[in-house]
Formats: C-alpha cells, structure tokens, sequence
C-alpha cells in the first residue's frame, strides 16, 4: 500500500483517453465504406451525447483518484543522520531569520533598550503566577519580600542588556521553561528573540540541546491539534519549508518535535480569545513531558485569567516580568539616540524628563507629575521609545510639544498621535533605493496617505476576517472568497474555449491527414473536421469542467520552488525523463494504431503516429521535467515571505512555459510551423495551469486584481509589504508578515477609513 497505488490517476487518464479513442474507431470506422459519411456522422451525434454525458462524473473519479494517491503516501521514519542534519537546516534557517530581523528592527542600534526583568513577587490574596521555586529550580529560595531583599527576595532578575546572564541562569533551571508576561509594548517579543538568538549562537557548547522556534500561539487550534507537538510539526512543514526537502523525508517535522529536538518559543497567549487561552495553558501541561523546553510570552492580565480559568499555572516554567524604565533610564537611551549636540529644545525636554519622579510608573494607569509626566509614562516602555525615536529623533521634529499637557493630557492621547505620524515619518525618512546593501530603504516611492489606508484595510481584515495576526500571502485568496463560483465559471469557459479549439483543429488536421492519405482530400478533410471539431468539443468540455474544479483548490495551495539543480539528483531526472518518454510513445502509438483502424493502416498509422508520437513525446517529456524539478521546499534558504512568493511565481512561469513551449513544439512538427505552433501553445499553456501540486500565485493574481479594482490594496501587493518591512512596519516570521507592534496593528485596523 502506499507509494505503489499513485498510479490511479494516470490509470484513469489512459481508460479516458483510450475510450475517446475507442469511439473514433467506432464512429468513423464506416467512412471507407457504402454511405460511410451519413453512417459516421449519426454515430457522431450518439457518442457525442455518450460522451457529455459521463464527462461530469469522469472529472470527479479522476479528481477522487488524484486526491486519494497523494493521501496513500507512506512516510518512512528518518534515521539519525536525516535527523541531525535536518536540526542543523533548521537551526542555521532559524538564526539567519531573526538575525536579519534583528538588523531591521535596529534592535541593537544603538544598544538594547535596558529593560530589567524580575520574577513576580505574589500578591497577598491573588493567585501564583508560577510553579512552587523548587520544581523550577533546586536551589531557589522562597519567592516572598521587598525586591531586592537578600533572604527570602526576588531570587531571578535579568536585563535586555545582558543576554548571555538570563540565557545562563534559563540553562540551569529544572526544565527550563520560562513565562514572560508584561504589558502592551513592553518588550515581551524582542526579550524573546534576544534569548533565542542568544540560544542559537552558543548552541556548539551545547550540542545537545532543542532548537528554539518562534511561532505565533494565537494559529494553535488546541481542538485540532490538541497536542502541542503535533501543532509544532505541522508549523514546521508549512513555515520552514526546507523541512519538505526529499532528501529529508516527509515525516522528518514530527521526528524532531516528537523527540525532542524543538523548543517552542510561543508568542502571543494574549491574542487568543479567553476561552482559547485557557484551553492552551490545559493543553500545554497536559503535552509537555519531563524533558520538554517552552518559552511563552503573553500580557500579564490575560495570562493571570487564563490560569486562573485552568486551574493551574504551567508546571516548572518560571515567570519574568518587566519593570517599567524609569525616566531618568529613558532620557539616556533618547539622548545616545541623538547626536552629541542635540539642540536646546531637545536638552530642555529630556532636563524635564530625566528629572521627573518615577512616582505610579509600577501602574500601568498612573502619570507621574510633573510637565513630562505623559511622556515619562509613555517611554516607560519599549515601544514608547521606539515611536518617540521614529516620529521624532529620526525626522528631526521639534520635541517642545511632548511636554504640552493641553495638547496630550494622557499618554493614550500622545501615544495615538505617535501612531497617526509614524506611517509619514518613516516614509519621508527613508527614500527608496536600489542598493542591494541597504535593506532598511524600501525599493518604490508610497504615498503615505495611501500606505495608510492600505495598511489600515489589512490590519482590519486580518482581524475580522482572519482572526490571526500573520499574514500568509497564498492564504489571501481564500480569505477573500476569491475564487467565487463566478469565477470558477469564468475559468471553465475560458478552458473548455482554449482546448475546444485547439483540440478541434487539432483533430480536424491529425484525422484530415489521415483520411486524405487514405480515401482521398475532400473526404478526410471532411471527415477529419468533423471529427475534430467533435473531439475538440468533448475534450474542451471535460478539461474545461476539471479547470473549473481545480481553481477552486488553488486557494488552498501552499508555495512551490523550482529546483534546477541536476547536481546529486541525475539519477531522478533520468528516471523522470524515461518514464515521460514511455509514456509518450504508448500515447503516439495508441493513437495511430487507433487512426490506423479508422482509416486504414498506411494513412491512418502515418497520420496518427505523427501526431500522437509529437504531442506525446514532447508532453510527457516536459511533464516529466516538471516533475522532476517541482519541490515544496527552497533547499536550505531562509524562509522569507518574498522569497517564498517568488519562488512559486517561478515555479508556476516555468509550469506553463514550458508546457506552452512543449505544445508548440510538438504543434510544429505534427502540422507546420505557423498554425502547430498556435494550436500547441494554447494547449500547453492551459494544461500548464492544470498541472502540478502548487499554483499559490495564480491564485494570488486573481486575489490581487479583485483587491486592486475595489481599491483596497495594491495591485503589486508583495513588493508593497517588502518596502514596508524594509521601513520597519512589519516583521517577517518564517514565510507570514506580522505587524511590527499588536498596538500599531489595533491602531490602524480600529482608525481604517474605506475608499470613497
């Protein structure tokens, strides 16, 4: 069972074709007899209503077939080498993507923010926020006292600053688990990225430990995959595709979930609806064995109540939470941001801010006073710096409005104003560029307003219609309903028009040729448009029904690569190309020994092998190349949004040049240059659409135009989210964009104003 059985939807393809041939034979058989026109022409008109008849269902058990070979597929367990290799492709993929990230989101220039982190002291009457010190760590003390204090004190503390420390002090906890909880734009996400990278770059000490991967919490769907390792392996072989390479195997994902080898890094608790956070703090205790590693980051609010709600707190995964950075901390990371002689109106805000009390800072809902006490209370985060820092410092805008209390009397006020001129400054301060060592400069010129709204209608409907944070490019076209049934009509037509003709004359000139060697001219052309033109019709009606059928799948198609590399794969290219080239002359031959017996053996073999044996060969050859090269995964590359889009945009030109270039081809040769040149280029061009696992693009295009016309996003919509993740709007994780802040996603999707 299993890899032998994918030879069901070539099975159906040879019965289709063999009866299509087989009632040719029967229905020009006569032709060479007494009245033998008037006696094909009536069996025409019956095996033309036979044959529209079982065209429908003959789709739909080939579609079956097709579906039913790939889910027969046996996935063999990797071996110990496969699996080490493969850590090793994920690792070096995992540490190259955040690395770039890392340079985009200018997370270390100048410095690290210097946010400190400390474990929870608990709060008489509220409910832990951890497991008990000593299933965390052996040596830890009570978790009680004022911060700080030396027995019975906070007995973790860490900082943004010194990575190395907290990733020490991680490696020697029991399990090492660790919870970061904090408030919105607190730092939770960029600690997490500082601690995997970290993780990575000194995993030659530690050649035995998981690879960390970061994956947004808010895609488990716990009742789906009720166990986390089963989601990780699914999110591994959709976002690191690499993992899909044949020589990995298919089952290589779930092997080093299954033992081991993968430390989630789960971002984002909080962005799952409280009845779903609950069901995931449940389904981690209830997934996670005694040597399984987990880093979680949440809101600290949401996180309280989902465990609250469970029941439990997350068995041995210590808690870090933030403190807020003081004024006086925020004023020197502004001023390093600055150049050493900023100006009078930036020394007198920062004199104002630096000397503003820290007083309320703990609460997430106090001002300090003082004139800068909204704007201590606003770069009391990381976030708040980085806004101040874009629409401010970079631009070099006036700061003497920070400290006006009339005109930003609460931080929500300044806040929502640092939102509103962050599209603009980033734009205005970066102008485009074509140097390939400048990535932090898009490639095209955006209006801001534009950029906004565009923006602002991806934000919304990620949310209402998504209910996720991530964007995957080849997901748009269902989540738009884009493949409507009017479309599916639309793609039918246009099929069953392309093929019906080209078949048409197709047959009209291979069963024209025939009949003229064999009964003379004015009879085989004749007979061989007739039968063309009849042949053609059914032909284009059937492909133009599996069309139809077919797009509505594209939606749902992951990214393809082309990998052209002959290097260590001759061997499957030959076995490729011989079993095309099999195929190709049982085509050709089937033909003319089918025209021969319609037409007589010298015209009708002469006739049907020159088109048989040219479409045949010159098809199943190209087929087989494209088999050949078509991959799910980009060999050892860094999964990136673009480059996933582009290499199943490749891969899909390739599809149909090379079918529309193996059609015209073999339309050539079979009748002339000019008119076979036409004929085959429109075949291979349709079936180029129809063949192969992945046609995400296509399905993209159509996306993209219906969007476009109604104004709601760009026409080129890829090249547009690059810039925009090269100005520092969104984030790349693995193949899907993320909105660089969840405050600056909310902030757009709830101020987006539609297209008049």
């Amino acid at each position: 069972m299993g890899g032998g059985k994918r030879w069901w939807p070539w099975l159906a393809v040879l019965v289709a074709a063999a009866g299509v041939l087989g009632l040719g034979v029967v229905t020009f058989a006569p032709l060479s007899g007494k009245d033998g026109l008037q006696i094909s022409a009536n069996r025409a008109q019956l095996t033309g209503g036979f044959v529209f008849a079982v065209a429908v269902p003959l789709v739909l058990v080939f579609r079956w077939a097709w579906q039913r070979s790939r889910q027969l597929r046996v996935a063999a367990a990797p071996t110990g080498d496969v699996l080490a290799r493969a850590k090793d492709v994920l690792a070096e993929t995992v540490a190259g993507q955040w690395k770039d990230e890392t340079r985009l989101r200018s997370l270390q220039d100048p410095d690290p923010i210097p946010v400190r982190w400390r474990t929870p002291a608990p709060i008489p009457g509220a409910p832990a926020l951890m497991d008990h010190p000593a299933l965390i760590d052996p040596a830890a003390g009570p978790v009680s006292g004022p911060v700080g204090g030396s027995a019975g004190g906070v007995w973790w503390t860490a900082s943004s600053s010194d990575i190395a420390a907290l990733a020490d002090r991680f490696r020697r906890t029991r399990r090492r688990r660790l919870v970061i909880l904090g408030g919105p734009g607190t730092g939770k996400t960029t600690l997490a990225i500082q601690l995997l990278l970290h993780l990575l770059a000194t995993c030659d000490q530690h050649p035995d430990e998981p690879v960390p991967v970061l994956l947004p919490v808010a895609g488990w769907d716990t009742e789906q995959f009720p166990r986390l390792h089963d989601w990780i392996a699914d999110r591994l072989a959709r976002d690191y595709p690499a993992l899909r390479s044949p020589d990995l195997g298919t089952a290589v994902a779930h092997a080093l979930t299954g033992r081991g080898h993968v430390l989630p890094v789960l971002d984002g608790l909080d962005e799952l609806p409280p009845h779903a956070q609950t069901s995931v703090i449940t389904a981690l205790n209830r997934s996670l064995g005694g040597g399984d590693q987990l880093i979680l980051t949440s809101r600290t609010t949401e996180y309280t109540d989902a465990i609250a709600a469970a029941g439990d707190v997350i068995t041995s995964a210590a808690v870090l939470e933030p403190l807020p950075l003081s004024p006086a901390a925020a004023a020197t990371y502004l001023t390093h941001c600055l150049p050493p002689s900023p100006g009078p109106a930036w020394e007198q805000t920062l004199t104002k801010l630096r000397t503003t009390p820290a007083t309320g800072l703990a609460s997430l809902h106090q001002v300090p006073p003082g004139p800068a006490g909204v704007l201590a209370r606003v770069t009391a985060t990381p976030l708040g710096l980085w806004l101040l820092r874009t629409v401010y410092i970079t631009p070099g805008t006036d700061p003497a409005a920070l400290t006006d209390q009339v005109r930003f009397p609460t931080p929500a006020a300044l806040q929502a104003t640092l939102f509103d001129q962050l599209i603009r400054a980033l734009i205005t301060t970066r102008p485009p560029s074509d140097n390939p060592a400048d990535p932090f400069r898009p490639r095209h010129h955006h209006d801001p307003a534009e950029t906004r709204r565009w923006l602002g209608y991806l934000a919304l409907h990620l949310t209402s219609r998504q209910g996720t944070r991530d964007f995957a490019w080849w997901r748009l076209a269902a989540t738009t309903n884009t493949i409507t049934p009017v479309t599916q009509l639309t793609i039918t037509l246009l099929t069953t028009l392309t093929t019906g003709l080209a078949f048409g004359l197709a047959g009209g000139l291979a069963f024209g040729l025939a009949g003229g060697l064999s009964g003379g001219r004015p009879i085989g052309l004749s007979v061989g448009l007739a039968f063309g033109l009849a042949f053609g019709l059914t032909f284009g009606l059937v492909n133009g029904l599996a069309g139809g059928l077919t797009a509505r799948s594209w939606a749902q198609d992951s990214p393809g690569y082309a990998d052209l590399k002959i290097r260590q794969r001759s061997a499957e290219l030959r076995r490729h190309l011989a079993a095309g080239l099999s195929f190709g002359l049982s085509v050709g031959l089937s033909v003319g020994l089918s025209v021969g017996l319609a037409f007589g053996l010298t015209g009708g073999l002469i006739g049907g092998l020159t088109v048989g044996l040219a479409g045949g060969l010159a098809g199943s050859l190209a087929g087989g190349l494209l088999q050949w090269a078509e991959r799910p995964a980009q060999g050892q590359r860094a999964a990136t949004p673009m480059s996933s889009w582009r290499a199943d945009r490749t891969l899909n030109l390739l599809r149909t040049s090379a079918s529309g270039l193996a059609g015209g081809l073999a339309g050539s040769l079979a009748f002339g240059l000019t008119g076979g040149l036409v004929i085959g280029l429109a075949i291979g061009l349709v079936i180029g659409l129809r063949i192969g696992d992945h046609r995400a693009w296509p399905a993209y295009l159509i996306a993209t135009g219906k969007l476009a016309r109604a104004g709601l996003l760009p026409r080129r919509l890829m090249p547009f989210l690059d810039d925009c993740h090269r100005l520092g709007l969104l984030r790349a994780v693995g193949p899907v964009y993320q909105f660089r802040h969840a405050e600056l996603h909310d902030h757009l999707a709830a101020t987006y104003q539609p297209p008049t």
